[in-house]
């Protein structure tokens, strides 16, 4: 399963950070490949703790910021795209998206998720505007009704129902 992440770009919180290697640690048992939109911020805690975890990780960097400095075991695709167009790659090279939340490029992730059709898992309580959506979105963005995006409070439950296999209701080879 390959596991798109919607992270903050800036440093988080504590409580947030701790969300975050929670929801890394327990993932661990899908096997997956994380796919992530960069080396800093929420995702740098992100990618350490999956290296931690010996967990595939791949960034698909901005042309901004392709030249920073990331750890070996981290796969880079530089992507020669501003952060916007970085985004339809990184939603689109995914199975699922999980949004860890953040700001408007996580916004913006997972609006591209919905349009495409991509199950969306999104973590709440983060104190990010990603919360907004669980009250503008309870289930889904529009009235087309693409996807229902799935809101949990607790990133182990989050990842549980992930590794169920079952996504959009109906068994899954992800788990």
């Amino acid at each position: 399963m390959i596991i798109s992440i919607a992270a903050h770009s800036e440093e988080p919180n504590h409580e947030l950070a701790d969300k975050a290697r929670k929801f890394v640690r327990s993932i661990k048992t899908c096997n997956p490949t994380l796919l992530l939109g960069g080396y800093w911020g929420l995702m740098k805690i992100i990618v350490d703790e999956a290296l931690k975890e010996s967990i595939k990780t791949v960034l698909i960097l901005p042309i901004e910021r392709e030249d920073i400095e990331i750890p070996r075991d981290v796969i880079p695709i530089k992507s020669g795209c501003e952060f916007r167009c970085r985004s339809v790659i990184l939603v689109r090279s995914g199975d699922i998206l999980v949004s860890l939340g953040g700001g408007v490029g996580t916004e913006i992730e997972i609006m591209l998720a919905y349009a495409m059709g991509k199950p969306i898992y999104a973590l709440t309580n983060t104190g990010l505007s990603t919360d907004q959506f669980a009250k503008a979105f309870p289930e889904y963005i529009d009235d087309r009704r693409v996807i229902k995006i799935r809101y949990f409070n607790d990133p182990e439950e989050m990842s549980k129902e992930i590794c169920s296999g079952k996504v959009k209701g109906k068994e899954t080879n992800f788990g």
